[in-house]
C-alpha cells in the first residue's frame, strides 16, 4: 500500500510540475571547408571547424567560420589580465558567416541568405546611437564576394561595404562580453538574445593568447 501511494504521488508530481521547453536554438561543431564565395586570401585565415546554429527542427540556419588567429595590439600585462575587444584594431576580420535563409540583424534589418565576412566595429558615439544597445562593440557583416582581403580598412570603407548586406544601414550583430567563454556554447542572455560564446586565437606580437567573444546570432535591439 505504501509503495502504491508513493507511485501515485510521483505520477502526480510529473503531471503538476511544468516541463522545460526545449531550447529554440542549439549549436554543433562541424569540420567543413569555408564556402566557395570566400576569397582565397580570406579563406587562408579561417579555421576549417565551423560552428553551426540549428533551429528547433535541427536545421542549420547559420554557420560561423572563425579566424584562426586574430592580430592584437596588446601589452604583456593586457595579455596576462585577459584581452578585450578594445585590444583588437577596429575593422579586424573575425571570421565568416553563411546565412542559410533570410535572417535579421541586431537592428531588425532583413539580411538575405548568403556568405558574409565578419569584422569588428565600435558604435559611433553620437546621438543617433546612444541607448540603442547595452554594449558598444559589434560585428559588421559584408558580402564575402566584395571583401577580398583580410587586412584592416578605413572605418568608413567598412560601413559602406557592410551596407551592401542590407542595402541600407551596415549589417550589425551585437557583441556581448565573452565572459565564461571556453568550449563553444550557446547561451540565452535574455530578451530573445542567443549568444555564441567562443574563444578566438590571438597573436599579440610574439605572444599567443585568446579573445573571448559573445556573438549575438539571434536577437534584436529594443530600440530598433
Amino acid at each position: 500500500m505504501i509503495r502504491r501511494h508513493a507511485l501515485g504521488a510521483f505520477l502526480l508530481l510529473l503531471l503538476t510540475v511544468p516541463l522545460r521547453a526545449a531550447d529554440p536554438f542549439t549549436i554543433k561543431m562541424q569540420k567543413a571547408a569555408p564556402p566557395k564565395e570566400v576569397a582565397d586570401a580570406v579563406r587562408q585565415t579561417l579555421d576549417e571547424q565551423c560552428v553551426q546554429l540549428c533551429d528547433a527542427k535541427g536545421e542549420v540556419v547559420i554557420e560561423f567560420w572563425p579566424r584562426k588567429e586574430v592580430p592584437a595590439k596588446a601589452t604583456e600585462a593586457q595579455v596576462k589580465n585577459g584581452l578585450t575587444y578594445r585590444e583588437i584594431p577596429e575593422t579586424t576580420l573575425l571570421g565568416v558567416l553563411r546565412i542559410h535563409r533570410q535572417w535579421t540583424d541586431y537592428r531588425k534589418q532583413k539580411v538575405p541568405a548568403g556568405v558574409y565576412t565578419l569584422r569588428l566595429a565600435y558604435q559611433p558615439m553620437d546621438g543617433d546611437h546612444m541607448g540603442t544597445a547595452p554594449y558598444s562593440e559589434f560585428a559588421l557583416i559584408s558580402p564575402a564576394g566584395d571583401d577580398k582581403r583580410p587586412d584592416t580598412m578605413e572605418v568608413k570603407a567598412l560601413h559602406d561595404l557592410s551596407a551592401k548586406s542590407t542595402n541600407n544601414h551596415p549589417g550589425v550583430y551585437l557583441l556581448f562580453p565573452g565572459k565564461d567563454a571556453g568550449e563553444p556554447k550557446l547561451v540565452d542572455r535574455g530578451e530573445g538574445h542567443w549568444v555564441l560564446l567562443y574563444q578566438l586565437g590571438v597573436k599579440a606580437g610574439d605572444r599567443k593568447a585568446v579573445l573571448p567573444i559573445g556573438l549575438t546570432l539571434v536577437g534584436t535591439s529594443t530600440a530598433a
